[in-house]
């Protein structure tokens, strides 16, 4: 998303929810069917591609996931860490939530559910995976679709730039240590240096080019535009790179999913009441000290969000495309959109009642109308 301050709204850009987005949850039922379908009928294709490994890092699964998330971060302009002051409590209040309380719910949570209630639903051999993959998707916070839900809000759109890239920072130093901690205090196994690899693999490295191609797009004239430019070629490219990698996720998890289709609703309940709880718990927190409500929505919906790309591919960097953490993950992606949705609406409906507490400043004299932040998608 390219950051470009002007004065008056753009009505050339994007929708702030393409086709895609929209329909997400719809892309990977199809995924599901396509990857279960493919999976039989040619399983030692699959098997082949699932063996590409180099240091416990499958090739194929890694390009996929650097397609997504290179244009992903390329949207992100560092600069904006400069911002973060700006908005002090907000950005406060997101990185409690989102570092000192999210991983943790989540652990809370999996080991109440997964590892108690539902463990007599699921399959015994997959319950600490299951947990484990619960455990990875909640440990980093969303990087791209916050943007949507932040423009769904009317957020104030420089404090969700300032906020992203400041975590994305954080993920390079706090991802591998809190998934490492809570996977320790579960019993699991903690392979260290797959973790730690992944990391480099999937945060730093695309973190750097990203930022390079970014600044050497922005030195030419027009630099903006170019951006943008490159931005929607790559849209669609990062598009079919996700689908891909849900399509193989589920070649290898068909049988599972066959058998024990109840798998899916039961470890959808925790990243349910996860996401609820996270982002009612930011929200309440930023009103109780008077954060602006265009402060507060965005900074509840970060909260909540996961950036379940690098979930995703880290759950399968550790345990395998077969393994509970990889579907747990993928659940993520299956409930993202139709759930911060709903979280979306009940932030839109309650600003009045967020805006009746004495000491908070109205929507627009923290978001003036005339102020746009260009985004591309």
């Amino acid at each position: 998303m390219s950051v470009q301050s002007e004065t008056k709204p753009d009505k050339s850009a994007p929708a702030a929810m393409g086709l895609f987005e929209r329909y997400l949850t719809l892309w990977v039922f199809l995924c599901i069917i396509i990857g279960i379908a493919l999976g039989h009928f040619f399983n030692r294709a699959f098997q082949a591609v699932g063996a590409l490994e180099i240091a416990s890092v499958n090739l194929p699964v890694a390009l996929l996931v650097w397609l997504m998330i290179i244009p992903m971060l390329l949207k992100i302009d560092l600069r904006a860490l400069k911002g973060v002051t700006q908005h002090w409590r907000g950005v406060g209040v997101t990185l409690f939530v989102n570092w000192a309380v999210k991983p943790f719910s989540m652990a809370a949570l999996a080991w109440f559910f997964i590892d108690g209630v539902f463990r007599p639903f699921l399959p015994a051999d997959q319950i600490d995976s299951y947990v484990a993959g619960l455990i990875i998707l909640a440990a980093a916070p969303c990087t791209a679709m916050v943007f949507v839900w932040s423009h769904l809000t009317k957020g104030e759109p420089h404090f969700t730039l300032s906020q992203v890239a400041l975590n994305d920072v954080i993920m390079i130093f706090a991802f591998a240590p809190l998934v490492g901690l809570l996977l320790g205090l579960s019993a699991i196994t903690v392979p260290w240096d797959t973790l730690l690899l992944s990391v480099l693999v999937y945060i730093v490295v695309p973190l750097i080019i990203a930022n390079l191609w970014r600044g050497w797009l922005l030195k030419h004239e027009h630099g903006y535009a170019r951006l943008q430019r490159v931005l929607d070629r790559l849209h669609p490219v990062s598009l079919i790179a996700l689908l891909a990698t849900l399509v193989l996720l589920f070649a290898f998890q068909g049988e599972q999913i066959i058998q024990q289709p109840l798998i899916i609703a039961l470890l959808a309940a925790p990243i349910l009441i996860q996401v609820f709880f996270n982002s009612g718990l930011a929200y309440l927190l930023n009103r109780a000290f008077k954060t602006p409500h265009c402060i507060a929505g965005p900074s509840a919906l970060i909260g909540a969000s996961n950036f379940f790309e690098l979930a995703v591919a880290t759950a399968i960097a550790l345990f395998g495309f077969e393994s509970g953490a990889a579907l747990a993950t993928v659940v993520g992606v299956l409930i993202e959109v139709p759930i911060m949705l709903v979280a979306v609406g009940v932030v839109n409906r309650t600003r009045g009642w967020y805006e009746a507490r004495d000491g908070v400043v109205p929507h627009e004299q923290c978001c003036p109308p005339d102020v746009h932040l260009h985004v591309g998608r």
